[in-house]
C-alpha cells in the first residue's frame, strides 16, 4: 500500500475513536522513570494531541526514582517493606523536592508551542493543586511507615471545574491532611482513586514493561477482572512493576471504571495506537469481555451488512436485504469487538421440521485465523441441540471443505426439506451439505 493510501486508511479507521473519545475524561498515570527518559517529550506531544481532540485529561506522575536519587546523594538508604516505601523525615523532604521539580518540568513541556514542533500553537493550560486529601498508612506488621500515606478523599468538583475550562490537570503523588501534614503516596493509587472519583471513562497506566504470560512470554492483550485476579494468584513471582498496575486495574474496574489500559511506554506512539486502533497495543482490563459472542439485535444490522457486503460482491454469500436481516435478526449470532461487528452467522431453525440451516458465516479479514468461525459454529451447534433439531444444512459455494472437516456430508437437493428446497437458487449452484445433530 502506498504511503498516502496507508495514511488515509489509518486516519479513516481512527475516526470512530476520535468521535467516541471526545469530551470523555481519561486519567493517565506514568512513573518517574518515564519523566527521566530522554524521549518523554514524545508522550507530552501525545498528551497535547489528545487534549486538542477534546479529551479531558488528568495526568498523574510518579517520583520514585527522583526520591531514590536524592537519598543516594545524601548517603541515606531508601527504606522499603513489602515493596512499599517507608517515608521517614528525610525521605519526605526528598519527596516534596522531587514532586515540585517534576511538576514544574512537566508543566514546562506542556507549555511548549514552538513553530515546526508537534505542539506548535497548542496553547495548553495546566492546573495543579491540593486535590488529594490523604491519611497515614500507620503501622503494619510492626513497621511504622512514617509519612507514607494513602488517599482519603479526592476533590472531584475542583478537578471537574478545571476540566470544564479545557485545562489539563496535573497531579503529583503527594497528599495533604486537614491538619496540614504531607504524605508521600503511590502514584498508581492516586491515579486509580482520582479516576474513580471523577467517574472517568478510562484509566490508562503507562508501565515499564508489557503484561506478559510468564509461561510463553506472549503479551496478554485482554483480561476481565476475574481473569486478572486469578492471574495474580497463579503467578506470585510477577514483578511489582506490573503487579501494582494490575491491582490498580482491578480496583478501578470494580469501582465502576469501564476500561483500564496497561501500556508499555517503551514503544513510541503506544498511547495513540492503544486509543485509536481497534486492537490497540497494550493490555485491556475490564469487568466484561472486550470481545463478546452474543445474539444479534436490531442495532447490529449496519455492522452485519458492512461485514457481509464484500463477500456478497465476491459471490461467496448470497445477497440479503436489510429488510430480510431485520426480519430474521434473532436468528443471527455476532462477535462484537470494541463496538464493531467482526463476525456473524445465522441459524434459521424450523422446530416443527426439526432441522436448521446455517447461513451467513463470515469473519472480518483482519480477524481470521483465530478460530472465531469455529467459535460461532460451536455456538450454533449448541443452540441446535437446545432446540432439539435433528439435522443441520448448509448451502455453500466456496467453504465446502471447511464444513466437511466439521462433520458435514455432501448431499443432493432431494435431501433438502421443502422450505429449504423452495429457497434453493440453481443459478448459484451451491453445494448442499448435511450433518446430523449429535
Amino acid at each position: 500500500m502506498e504511503p498516502q493510501d496507508l495514511f488515509v486508511s489509518c486516519f479513516r479507521n481512527s475516526s470512530p475513536y476520535i468521535h467516541a473519545h471526545r469530551n470523555k475524561t481519561f486519567v493517565i498515570s506514568f512513573g518517574g522513570e518515564a519523566v527521566l527518559d530522554a524521549d518523554f517529550d514524545h508522550y507530552v506531544h501525545d498528551f497535547a494531541l489528545l487534549s486538542s481532540l477534546g479529551i479531558r485529561l488528568v495526568l498523574v506522575h510518579g517520583i520514585r526514582p527522583h526520591i531514590d536519587q536524592r537519598l543516594h546523594k545524601l548517603n541515606h538508604p531508601a527504606l522499603f517493606h513489602n515493596n512499599l516505601r517507608i517515608t521517614d523525615d528525610l525521605a519526605l523532604q526528598c519527596a516534596k523536592e522531587a514532586a515540585g521539580l517534576v511538576r514544574v518540568e512537566i508543566e514546562a513541556l506542556l507549555s511548549m508551542g514552538l513553530a515546526n514542533s508537534p505542539m506548535a500553537g497548542s496553547e495548553l493550560k495546566v492546573a495543579s493543586g491540593n486535590f488529594v486529601t490523604a491519611k497515614p498508612i500507620g503501622v503494619i506488621d510492626g513497621i511504622d511507615y512514617c509519612h507514607t500515606g494513602e488517599v482519603r478523599r479526592v476533590d472531584s468538583a475542583a478537578i471537574h471545574q478545571h476540566l470544564d475550562q479545557n485545562t489539563i490537570v496535573l497531579i503529583s503523588p503527594i497528599g495533604y491532611s486537614p491538619s496540614g501534614e504531607i504524605f508521600n503516596l503511590s502514584g498508581e493509587q492516586v491515579a486509580t482513586e482520582v479516576a474513580i472519583a471523577l467517574n472517568a471513562e478510562k484509566l490508562i497506566l503507562l508501565t515499564e514493561q508489557s503484561c506478559c504470560n510468564p509461561g510463553d512470554g506472549e503479551q496478554i492483550r485482554q483480561m476481565t477482572t476475574t481473569e486478572a485476579h486469578a492471574f495474580l494468584q497463579e503467578h506470585s513471582d510477577i514483578p511489582e512493576l506490573i503487579r501494582l498496575p494490575i491491582k490498580a486495574s482491578i480496583r478501578g474496574c470494580q469501582a465502576g471504571i469501564g476500561r483500564v489500559h496497561l501500556i508499555d511506554r517503551a514503544q513510541d506512539g503506544a498511547l495513540l495506537l492503544e486509543l485509536f486502533t481497534r486492537d490497540g497495543i497494550g493490555t485491556l482490563i475490564s469487568c466484561t469481555p472486550f470481545e463478546e459472542l452474543r445474539t444479534a439485535t436490531l442495532s447490529d444490522i449496519g455492522g452485519i451488512l458492512e461485514l457481509i457486503k464484500p463477500l456478497e460482491q465476491q459471490g461467496i454469500l448470497a445477497k440479503r436485504s436489510r429488510e430480510k436481516i431485520e426480519m430474521e435478526i434473532t436468528d443471527y449470532i455476532v462477535i462484537e469487538r470494541d463496538g464493531s461487528i467482526i463476525g456473524c452467522t445465522a441459524l434459521h431453525a424450523d422446530q416443527q421440521g426439526q432441522f436448521g440451516a446455517i447461513a451467513c458465516l463470515a469473519v472480518h479479514p483482519d480477524y481470521q485465523g483465530a478460530a472465531r468461525g469455529q467459535r460461532m459454529f460451536d455456538h450454533v451447534c449448541l443452540i441446535a441441540k437446545r432446540l432439539n433439531l435433528n439435522k443441520l444444512f448448509v448451502l455453500s459455494t466456496q467453504t465446502t471443505h471447511w464444513f466437511i472437516e466439521r462433520g458435514f456430508l455432501l448431499s443432493g437437493i432431494n435431501s433438502l426439506p421443502d422450505p429449504l428446497k423452495k429457497l434453493y437458487n440453481p443459478q448459484r449452484n451451491s453445494k448442499i451439505l448435511c450433518k446430523t445433530v449429535d
